[in-house]
């Protein structure tokens, strides 16, 4: 889905792929689409009906097509269908290219609100009609701005699983590079009238490298209830949470497992998988897939819902891992029924029998068919339930396989895990010796508010006392090793810092505005940037400043703008919250604009626009983010395609600094937008720089 807009992939296990549509790409031309001991493997593992594995091996062999989400909880998105709709997908719908009709693109019928779309539109098609090639720089300008994400079909399915609302305390443990906890953030904030949704999204990731290109999906959407971290998502650290004046734990009410795998679903975009796809990849993740949902189910809440997915078709690493998490669970956790939640997709039923292969080719049925010189590589939970009983009421039928030719997707396969009780190794929870005498530790899966800190699962009550001694299982967590680039303190106002008065006064805020969730990155000098969260990610950042290592989290609110102090304030406001804080009009210097539409007056935009700007003396500018020029300009019907030589249809051409200039020198979309070099009094060092960070076209495909 990403080959339309973006010549670099990151797939799943963190590889760096290019790719280009013309054909399959270069360097890729000499792989041939053929894999013997695959196509032995899945015929006899029958996870696709019978008579669909021709088709299914051909739609194997065939390009993906290109699939774009229109982002669903900022106010334009409604404008952006209407535009794509009406304008770009009725300009192509009768097009021809060399002799060949134009596919109009299609809405996915099972994605809600007709916000996911498809293409078999190609890069080399697109460039040889100028009308596709103005539908090309829509996509990636909007892209850019965060109005449109770039995310493969079967991506998208695991979030909408998870039913999502604004309180929800949520875990994506293997985020990166971030489409999914893109959907995410847009779900908690599906009511726009709340700018602070009590929920979270807490999105980890094991790459350091990668857990930015994970701030940058989660940056384009402005929330200030978004945190990245960096951990191993096998033993990611148990947070906690000061309630009431006392430490309790944090229990997750959705958890998103989308583990690493195989990724043998993806061989329509991921060419070298078919030469280098064996049984053995599979055979060695099913134990890191496993503990990673393990520790998954564990920090999930009683009642809560966890979605584990995989873009592999292999059950070793879909079926086993949910076989071995239910058996382990003794009944605490059921797999859910999903299968009317997603209506119009097309699914297999999970199987409930499948053998073992070694990458050799030899099979086994069962664990004690297997040689002991094969036991470090076979394991037990490879296999499913001998019990028959068992095997029924796990209910596997319930997972979800998503086979590639039924809807023209790739491959994947989802389940929904729902908590009903404590995990049985927190049931059983040990006695502790307190000065001689033995106490009774309450379980802290969410029954006992007030748990110890030595109770919790995954860590033993030794730990944090010497002289206890007790039998605990499982062992206790690794010390936390931090790796990557060494991150700036957050840092949170205090109730009488200095800095803050002159704001207040100026944008005249409220006296119940929640300045104490307001934060910079630097504990000493000047103070450039202010940073806002939400209340509850507050009490998770000063509750666990030692047990995780968090990359990024907050939105900016203000940066420093020195020469504004002659309006009373040295901080002008960010682009980034001008939704959230558009009531506030100051005389003089940082202000809000925002534009009502009108009901009336249909060729208008239908949905609120608010700029952060600056009012002078004797003139007013909006401030817009370079991504954002192109998406505000169309918005207000002004047209900004511009051919290969950079010329607009106008004739004008697009400079270094990025703004269009006619033959007379007149800087089009500066005089729309900033009117750079017009203004005439100075309004600070800051005041001509992009509000936000420039965010460039992101080159992170979609993982699955």
């Amino acid at each position: 889905c990403f080959l339309l807009f973006c010549p670099l992939y990151h797939c799943s296990n963190g590889h760096s792929r290019g790719f280009f549509w013309q054909g399959w790409g270069a360097g890729y031309s000499e792989i041939i689409k053929e894999n013997k001991l695959f196509e032995h493997y899945y015929t006899e593992l029958k996870i696709v009906p019978e008579g669909e594995f021709e088709e299914f091996m051909e739609a194997m062999r065939e390009p993906l097509p290109a699939t774009i989400r229109i982002t669903g909880y900022k106010s334009h998105a409604k404008e952006i269908l209407h535009t794509l709709k009406e304008k770009y997908f009725k300009e192509v719908q009768d097009l021809e290219v060399d002799g060949q009709k134009i596919e109009a693109p299609q809405p996915l019928s099972w994605y809600p609100d007709e916000l996911a779309w498809h293409t078999n539109l190609s890069r080399k098609i697109l460039r040889k009609s100028p009308l596709l090639e103005k539908f090309h720089q829509f996509l990636v300008s909007e892209t850019e701005s965060g109005n449109i994400s770039r995310q493969e079909a079967v991506s998208m399915i695991p979030p909408l699983l998870l039913k999502i609302e604004p309180q929800h305390k949520i875990l994506d443990m293997c985020a990166a590079p971030g489409s999914k906890t893109a959907q995410l953030i847009e779900m908690l904030h599906s009511d726009m009238d709340v700018p602070f949704p009590e929920g979270f999204v807490i999105a980890n990731d094991v790459d350091n490298k990668r857990c930015y290109l994970l701030v940058h999906q989660a940056k384009r959407l402005n929330s200030p209830c978004i945190m990245v971290v960096n951990h191993d998502a096998s033993s990611i650290p148990r947070l906690h949470l000061e309630q009431d004046g006392k430490k309790d734990v944090l229990f997750y009410d959705r958890i998103l497992c989308d583990v690493p795998c195989s990724g043998d679903g993806t061989m329509r975009k991921n060419i070298d998988v078919w030469k280098k796809w064996t049984t053995s990849n599979s055979l060695h993740l099913h134990g890191l897939q496993t503990r990673i949902a393990v520790r998954g189910v564990e920090q999930l809440a009683v009642g809560g819902r966890m979605v584990y997915s995989t873009c592999s078709l292999n059950p070793i690493e879909d079926e086993a891992v949910i076989a071995a998490l239910l058996e382990k669970s003794e009944g605490a956790l059921e797999l859910a029924d999903a299968s009317a939640d997603l209506p119009g997709l097309k699914y297999m039923p999970g199987i409930t029998s499948w053998k073992v292969m070694t990458k050799e080719g030899q099979w086994f049925s069962d664990w004690s068919e297997v040689p002991t010189s094969r036991h470090t590589q076979i394991r037990p939970t490879m296999f499913p339930p001998t019990d028959p009983e068992k095997l029924a009421n796990m209910k596997l039928e319930r997972c979800m396989r998503i086979l590639p030719h039924h809807q023209n997707t790739g491959g994947f396969f989802v389940a929904v895990l729902v908590k009903k009780a404590p995990m049985p190794w927190n049931r059983r929870y040990p006695k502790l010796q307190m000065g001689g005498s033995p106490a009774v530790v309450p379980p802290a899966d969410g029954s006992s508010a007030g748990a110890p800190m030595e109770a919790v699962e995954g860590e033993t009550p030794a730990e944090g006392n010497p002289s206890c001694s007790v039998c605990y299982s499982p062992p206790p967590p690794k010390k936390m090793k931090l790796f990557g680039f060494k991150e700036d303190p957050f840092v949170f106002l205090t109730e009488d810092d200095p800095i803050f008065p002159p704001i207040q006064a100026f944008y005249n805020l409220s006296p119940d505005f929640p300045k104490l969730n307001v934060l910079t990155r630097t504990h000493e000098g000047k103070k450039r940037h202010l940073y806002m969260v939400s209340k509850e990610l507050r009490n998770v950042l000063l509750n666990n400043s030692e047990r995780m290592k968090v990359i990024n989290t907050g939105v900016k609110v203000w940066s420093r703008n020195t020469d504004g102090e002659q309006f009373g304030c040295a901080f002008r406001l960010a682009q980034e919250v001008g939704h959230m804080l558009f009531s506030l009009s100051p005389e003089m210097g940082s202000i809000v604009l925002r534009y009502l539409p009108d009901p009336q007056d249909l060729d208008a935009p239908q949905c609120p626009i608010d700029l952060c700007g600056w009012r002078g003396k004797t003139s007013i500018r909006a401030f817009v983010p370079r991504n954002e020029r192109l998406h505000y300009l169309r918005m207000v019907g002004v047209e900004v395609f511009r051919d290969k030589q950079g010329k607009r249809k106008d004739g004008s051409t697009e400079t270094q600094e990025g703004s269009t200039k006619d033959a007379a020198g007149l800087s089009q979309e500066a005089d729309l937008l900033e009117q750079e070099g017009e203004e005439t009094e100075q309004t600070g060092s800051e005041s001509n720089t992009n509000d936000t960070e420039p965010v460039s076209s992101s080159c992170d495909g979609p993982t699955s």
